[in-house]
């Protein structure tokens, strides 16, 4: 489409060292980033001279075949991170909130972005599985920022009879105020020893977690991650 083509254009410009631009070259970045450059209807010749002549030009600048794939993985990244951004509501996280009481727990669910998926994590110190699954949880809260990721000790919840060592560790998944899974004694869904790939696996197959936060562009590296 022309507004894709536009956009890619102006991008392998904007990614042209502007210091090391002629005064031509600056020129023509002016102009493309002011795309409604009005005319009169008099100057129609200069216009279409104009624009021929600065096609001509932008062909030359913007068309190397060396660099081209580079800077067109850039604008893939670009393109994609910038839909990313428009997809994702609510707060981000990317990290393991500790509740202290159950106060805070409940403030955790009821207070919370109606959008933001909330998982909660019960256990107890010496409970099998209770640490993995908060190791676990920890490396999955750095992947998905826009999950909340939470723990509380059971005898701190205020409803210890509720939660014994049997039970645990317990995994609470809650939406929009509403408990949309609760899964207890989740150690014996793994193997005695299981990691945050095998929790994933598991939230995924119930369909709790989100799309996998895109990376964040940085310095621009292509060579790290390629988007297919």
């Amino acid at each position: 489409p022309k507004g894709v083509i536009n956009d890619w254009r102006k991008f392998k410009l904007e990614s042209e060292d502007r210091d090391s631009l002629s005064l031509s070259k600056k020129e023509i970045l002016r102009q493309m980033s002011s795309p409604h450059r009005s005319f009169s209807k008099d100057d129609k010749h200069t216009r279409e001279r104009f624009c021929r002549k600065m096609s001509m030009q932008e062909y030359e600048l913007i068309h190397d075949e060396q660099e081209d794939e580079s800077c067109l993985q850039k604008y893939r990244k670009r393109c994609m991170q910038d839909m990313h951004q428009r997809l994702s509501f609510g707060p981000k996280y990317g990290y393991v909130c500790e509740l202290q009481n159950g106060e805070q727990f409940l403030e955790a669910i009821e207070k919370e972005h109606k959008n933001t998926t909330v998982i909660v994590h019960i256990y107890e110190d010496g409970i099998k599985g209770c640490d993995a699954l908060n190791n676990s949880l920890t490396c999955l809260a750095a992947e998905y920022a826009t999950v909340k990721f939470c723990k509380i000790k059971a005898s701190n919840t205020g409803a210890g009879d509720r939660f014994s060592n049997d039970v645990l560790p317990t995994l609470l998944v809650y939406k929009g105020g509403e408990l949309l899974s609760n899964f207890i004694s989740i150690s014996e869904q793994f193997n005695e020893e299981f990691f945050a790939v095998d929790v994933e696996s598991f939230l995924n197959e119930y369909g709790l977690l989100p799309e996998r936060e895109l990376p964040a562009l940085g310095n621009g590296n292509t060579d790290e991650q390629d988007v297919e």
